[in-house]
């Protein structure tokens, strides 16, 4: 069973950058030799493919056990993935090469395959990807079915779109290419470049889905000092609505739970201010529903002011802080099964360690509600996304300009 929050040191993959440079040394070793030896070539790549692809697998796991909620989780598995098909092309390559001898690969294949690696798992992953934005399709359909049509609801939809249209677009498009060799080079160049593009942003959706999955499954140990319940929106008359009933039902049964098993009871915090259209605050709408449930009053400390999930973490901090100074306690707290790995990142940008724990939703709702936190998480972090993003389209661009001059 995976553990979080068990390493004070955070992973890193440092080593990546002295492997990669041994890696280029040795095939231009290799290269500069007469004849050519394609099978050394193909083989260095792949072991250096696969040393890439344990690194990050390990600091994947590393990062579990330091803080589950960062960018690295999704970075560290998106890209893991990537590279393993990378690998399998590669390998390719190198078993033909010792199985048939007599077929003749080259330089220019072997860098070749590494220039069309974002094209080539275009197509290794478009299985994934129909099937999920199918499952996207079909269930915003039943959400504006249930829901209405609001714009908010056509975002799995658009998405969905997105997706196959990238793939479609990327291998109609990029059939064949004529012209001067510098139009053939631009061809070469736009379409590696886009498909750069959709790389990254399917190592990013695929991802965030492994690094939700993970923390949603996850169950808190029962050791807990504070809970904090995220708000959402309330009933007209002031009630808890579903989607947050499940929120606080979520840390009662975790909260009688620890009390059964080890008769420590922990603080419940309802976090959430009162918006435009609200009769009450959220908190008071949680706490009135928690004290109908038994929960005795001294257990539960409100926080009315919060206004978003970053709020929701920074007031809870300071309403623990009141009672906690120095922040001993182990805190946990609970939200929809599609918000957890984002509220954890609000909660660790407010340093705060805090474990997440998901309730329930409908089936038809989560997928588009999960789209709308994947889009969240693309317009945060934009430096480091920003730099990860660069410097894949650099490396294609010029990966392209060195392939094309050798061929």
């Amino acid at each position: 069973m995976i553990q979080f929050d068990t390493l004070h040191k955070k992973p890193n993959v440092w080593s990546l950058l002295p492997i990669t440079v041994i890696a280029v040394i040795v095939v231009l070793f290799i290269i500069t030799r007469d004849p050519v030896s394609i099978l050394a070539i193909s083989g260095a790549v792949c072991l250096y493919l696969a040393a890439v692809i344990a690194i990050l697998i390990r600091a994947f796991f590393r990062q579990l056990r330091y803080n589950p909620y960062s960018y690295n989780t999704i970075y560290y598995s998106g890209f893991s993935l990537f590279l393993f098909s990378a690998l399998l092309t590669q390998g390719y390559i190198f078993f033909m090469s010792v199985r048939h001898p007599e077929i003749m690969y080259n330089v220019p294949t072997v860098l070749g395959t590494l220039t069309s690696s974002a094209a080539h798992y275009m197509i290794y992953s478009f299985p994934f990807i129909f099937v999920y934005s199918v499952g996207l399709f079909i269930s915003n359909i039943s959400l504006i079915r249930h829901e209405g049509r609001r714009l908010v609801n056509l975002l799995g939809i658009l998405l969905a779109f997105l997706l196959i249209g990238g793939e479609v677009f990327m291998f109609v498009g990029n059939m064949y290419a004529s012209g001067s060799e510098f139009q053939v080079l631009m061809h070469d160049i736009f379409y590696n470049l886009f498909a750069s593009f959709y790389l990254y942003f399917e190592c990013m959706l695929i991802g965030t889905i492994i690094a939700n999955i993970i923390v949603v499954r996850y169950e808190p140990e029962k050791d807990k000092d504070y809970i904090i319940i995220l708000g959402c929106g309330i009933r007209k008359d002031g009630t808890p609505s579903p989607l947050l009933k499940g929120r606080i039902d979520r840390a009662l049964r975790f909260y009688r739970k620890q009390i059964k098993q080890t008769g420590k009871a922990p603080f419940l915090i309802p976090s959430g201010g009162q918006g435009p259209n609200e009769v009450t605050s959220e908190c008071a709408a949680m706490t009135g529903y928690l004290l109908e449930q038994g929960v005795p009053k001294e257990h539960i400390l409100a926080e009315d002011r919060s206004t978003s999930t970053f709020e929701n973490m920074k007031f809870s901090k300071e309403v623990i802080r009141s009672v906690d100074p120095e922040l001993k306690g182990k805190i946990a707290f609970s939200t929809t099964n599609y918000h957890v790995f984002r509220s954890g990142l609000m909660a660790r940008r407010v340093k705060m360690r805090a474990v997440g724990m998901g309730a329930r939703t409908k089936w038809y709702f989560w997928p588009n509600a999960a789209v709308r936190e994947f889009v969240g998480l693309l317009t945060e972090h934009r430096l480091k996304q920003a730099l990860v993003l660069g410097g894949i389209i650099v490396f294609y661009i010029i990966a392209t300009i060195i392939s094309f001059k050798i061929i």
